[in-house]
């Protein structure tokens, strides 16, 4: 036991503080011996741990033998080179420090008075990623708008679902909410639905429009068009539209420029989520695929998927702060300060769902100086040229078929079901996919396109080089010649 334990002591602090940084370097050290996908059954901690908290202080070295003989088994390691499922969660060295100094400090940045720094960090850093995305002026802290860190994408939707609802009942009344209505497509993300639930937004007003392969799955504007159109005449409000950049199922992308010029006609709130995909866009190469952000009213990405800023920090831009504040501002007395009644500074608790904020710039800000631009864009060219390595792998064998184009370092692929096959493939990828994913050996996850049964290959962990992609083609060519023989 360790009697003489402080909450905060300085030496203490440096000694544990040597001895977790070593715990975790090897943690990174030997990463690829663990299974990707945690093999563990549901509830196996609880058999493990006691049942009830400890009354005296235990050794540092007893928690980290807990921790490697029972938390590591429970953990599906997201930034194993072997990682391929769902989309990236990047972690890096930078991240890592910017964490650190920000649990250091320990700040709770709701008001600028609170830590200046915090917020003033913050405004630059967004400002900085903002002209380096090209996004349009007015996203910009010197204009109108500005940019804010959420903790994800799903909170970025929100807010700024919550303050188009506001802007459009200010002006036909608030008794209109039953008439208002949401457009987007069948690939956007769930966030959204979830959004206009907390929203108070209809379910039967959510316009959830269908997609097809012959558009690659991006969204109608023909399709929008007449959706709002029928509305219209039946006496209904549309207020909000969501494109998409990357989409959750197969990456697409939805035409910007068309949605966003339909939008302004009809006077809706578009908001463009650029959560996986916005990060490729510091590369002038693929910065196209946002062309149009400038119709857009609110741009969201998140920097902790595919831009090495370690998990929680999606970013945020709006062209009008004021909608965001208007619906999100509390003022009450015991916040009240002299900076904020002035309009001197910035109150990021107004741009948010709740009050209390951590410093997050600061990982930003870390990963941007200590990598600098150009090193972050040959981060990102390398993950989509392995992407295209893997998809040439999927060509050479007549087995296999890409199912939509590769899109940034997504390939959604699936094994060619026999002729016979009574549901077109379905139960074969399905099992593919399980088989797949119990050797421990890679990690990948699936979508549902056409009603086909997809496979999706999402390079984009830290340490992923050629030979990881090489190893991951081997394990799925192998398990799908043993699954072939057996049918």
């Amino acid at each position: 036991m360790e009697g003489s334990l402080k909450p905060m002591d300085a030496e203490q602090l440096r000694e544990y503080g040597h001895k977790m940084v070593d715990f975790i370097a090897d943690y990174y050290k030997n990463i690829e011996s663990f299974p990707v996908l945690s093999q563990v059954k549901p509830g196996y901690l609880r058999e493990l741990l006691p049942d009830s908290a400890p009354n005296h202080s235990e050794s540092l070295q007893d928690i980290f033998d807990d921790i490697q003989q029972k938390i590591v088994p429970g953990i599906t390691h997201w930034q194993s080179p072997h990682y391929f499922a769902y989309y990236p969660s990047n972690s890096s060295t930078a991240g890592f420090l910017g964490e650190m100094l920000s649990a250091g400090f320990n700040i709770v940045g709701f008001s600028w008075i609170t830590s200046p720094a915090a917020t003033e960090l913050e405004i630059i850093i967004l400002d900085w990623l903002a002209k380096l995305l090209k996004l349009p002026n007015q996203f910009l802290s010197t204009g109108k708008g500005g940019g804010v860190i959420q903790g994800t994408a799903s909170e970025a939707i929100l807010v700024v679902l919550l303050a188009a609802r506001d802007k459009i009942l200010r002006k036909v009344g608030k008794n209109s909410l039953e008439k208002l209505v949401v457009y987007a497509s069948d690939q956007t993300h769930s966030a959204l639905q979830k959004a206009c639930q907390i929203a108070g937004i209809f379910s039967e007003n959510v316009r959830v429009l269908k997609t097809d392969s012959s558009s690659n799955y991006a969204l109608s504007p023909e399709v929008v068009s007449a959706a709002i159109s029928h509305d219209l005449l039946a006496g209904l409000i549309p207020f909000f539209l969501c494109g998409t950049v990357g989409t959750t199922s197969s990456a697409a992308v939805d035409p910007l420029s068309e949605l966003g010029k339909l939008a302004k006609a009809f006077d809706l709130w578009f908001h463009v989520d650029a959560a996986y995909a916005g990060s490729v866009c510091i590369c002038p190469e693929y910065r196209y695929h946002i062309d149009g952000v400038e119709e857009a009213d609110s741009f969201g990405m998140n920097a902790h998927k595919w831009f090495l800023t370690n998990f929680d920090c999606s970013v945020l831009w709006v062209k009008d702060r004021s909608a965001l504040i208007q619906c999100l501002s509390t003022y009450p007395e015991f916040l009240k300060n002299k900076a904020s009644e002035e309009n001197a500074v910035v109150d990021f608790k107004d741009w948010q769902i709740p009050l209390g904020r951590r410093f997050r710039s600061l990982k930003l800000w870390m990963v941007l100086r200590l990598y600098g631009v150009e090193k972050l864009q040959s981060y990102i060219r390398n993950h989509i040229r392995l992407a295209e390595l893997f998809e040439q792998f999927i060509g050479y064998d007549s087995r296999f078929e890409v199912v939509t184009p590769r899109s940034f370092s997504l390939v959604c692929f699936r094994l060619i079901p026999p002729q016979n096959d009574p549901d077109n493939g379905y139960k074969l990828n399905q099992s593919l996919l399980n088989s797949v994913n119990a050797s421990g050996k890679i990690f990948i996850s699936h979508t549902v396109l056409s009603g086909k049964f997809i496979l999706r290959f999402a390079v984009g962990a830290p340490l992923t080089e050629d030979k990881h992609i090489t190893t991951a083609w081997e394990v799925l060519r192998d398990q799908a010649t043993l699954l072939l023989k057996d049918l």
